[in-house]
């Protein structure tokens, strides 16, 4: 981050900073965004604002659980007024809980100053976030990186790298892993596995083959010299929050390297401080050919990237082959430099290993709870019975936002600034929402 950027945020963050109730401009008016969204919220009960949602938006995510109007750190409100401690964090998206200060303040300062310039430009936020990114990704001299909007995105473009792969014009296959979760955009959603989501897009993207998870054997079966590049999540969240071996990922680099092929670690959920490194796939020792990253990115603001490694991967997309209108704005990566300073400064990863190992062992003392995976605040936990959805429900009712991939699976991806107190404050909780799960699930099927 610019030591003019820092500095004017700093500065206004010691004012309240955007979003915090009460902030003034200097001429004493309350801002007009803040002034309507005020209006509106208190003009409508979650109930009213849920039936003009089914009106107006498209059923997509179904029926939205609850409103939400307001956060600070990691907690919610509702449009009713109840308050929620978030352990979800928009699916590890805010990294820094809601309404950070710093982060509001700079990305409010970076709006007044330059929102938005196209890709016929470049502003200074963006040049420093890619030197940034490559400087904690520890990529080699010659590697770059194309900013993108969402993780999807991110994936797209590392699709299309992959593509062009393909120098003998052999190299067709792609290869993913079963229980992968990409994007929903065609290219990426053709990476995933799910069958429920691919079905009916089809036909997607040809030439993606998907191989057993965690299947060392069946990996350096698969990969040949028709082989453009493998994808791999280090932890799949989407599948319930199961981590890759070093091993695994160290074998994956061994068999793409001798066939030619391209390593591409989709770190969109576990990157940026999630697990407690900058990159889950740090420990395995390996470099791979690119990296996509996204949800923590920007803190809450809409930004990914896509970083390749070394000059030769770095040159395989060339001028016209890829971009995007709002991809690297200065607003979105005026808000990632804030979100990784912050990081930085505030200590926060450290916070992430001590209160992941905190919830982690809890977790694993509580009754009817079966496996705790994952790392940092990515984690996953089973229960000894279908009752996660039920528990989803009856977290709500209790004040906590969890998630369930599956049927006996938990996911929470808090923010990374959750304290001890909160974590446990949901482990206390967490004997009666499987007791009122279970109940109430027994009682669904009579």
């Amino acid at each position: 981050m610019s030591t003019e950027l820092s500095a004017t945020a700093q500065g206004r963050s010691s004012a309240g900073g955007p979003g915090v109730a009460g902030h003034r401009e200097a001429g004493g008016a309350p801002i007009a965004a803040e002034a309507a969204a005020t209006t509106l919220v208190s003009q409508s009960s979650g109930a009213d604002w849920l039936a003009r949602y089914s009106s107006s938006l498209m059923g997509v995510f179904g029926t939205p659980q609850r409103v939400l109007v307001r956060g600070a750190g990691c907690l919610v409100w509702d449009a009713d007024g109840k308050e929620y401690l978030d352990l979800l964090g928009g699916i590890a998206v805010n990294a820094l809980g809601h309404a950070h200060p710093f982060v509001t303040s700079v990305i409010s300062s970076q709006l007044a100053t330059l929102g938005h310039v196209s890709n016929f430009f470049t502003s200074p936020t963006q040049i420093a976030l890619a030197e940034k990114l490559l400087a904690i990704s520890k990529a080699p001299a010659g590697s770059k990186v194309f900013f993108a909007n969402s993780g999807t995105e991110a994936n797209e473009a590392a699709f299309k790298l992959a593509r062009r792969n393909n120098g003998d014009g052999q190299r067709t296959k792609i290869i993913a892993l079963e229980g992968a979760f990409h994007g929903r955009t065609m290219g990426a959603l053709a990476l995933t596995a799910k069958e429920a989501y691919r079905a009916p897009f089809e036909p997607l993207p040809s030439g993606v083959v998907h191989v057993p998870f965690g299947d060392i054997e069946a990996l350096r079966a698969a990969v040949d010299d028709s082989t453009a590049a493998v994808f791999l999540e280090p932890i799949q969240g989407e599948a319930g929050v199961r981590p890759l071996s070093a091993e695994y990922l160290q074998a994956a680099r061994e068999a793409t390297t001798a066939a030619g092929a391209l390593l591409i670690l989709d770190e969109v959920q576990t990157g940026i401080g999630r697990t407690g490194k900058w990159l889950a796939s740090e420990d395995a020792g390996i470099v791979p050919d690119a990296v996509t990253l996204a949800k923590g990115l920007g803190g809450g603001f809409p930004v990914g990237a896509l970083i390749t490694f070394g000059s030769t991967t770095s040159a395989l997309l060339t001028a016209g082959q890829h971009g995007t209108t709002f991809g690297g704005n200065p607003v979105a990566t005026a808000a990632a430099l804030a979100t990784l300073h912050a990081i930085e400064s505030q200590g926060v990863l450290h916070n992430v290993l001590t209160v992941g190992a905190h919830l982690r062992e809890g977790l694993a003392a509580v009754e009817g709870v079966t496996e705790v995976r994952g790392e940092g605040l990515l984690i996953g936990f089973d229960v000894n019975a279908d009752v996660a959805p039920a528990m989803v429900t009856a977290a709500l009712d209790a004040g906590f936002i969890i998630n369930s991939p599956g049927p006996r699976t938990i996911r929470l991806a808090p923010p990374l600034i959750l304290t001890i107190e909160q974590a446990d404050r949901f482990l206390s909780t967490l004997p009666e929402l499987i007791a009122t799960a279970t109940a109430q699930t027994a009682k669904d099927s009579q």
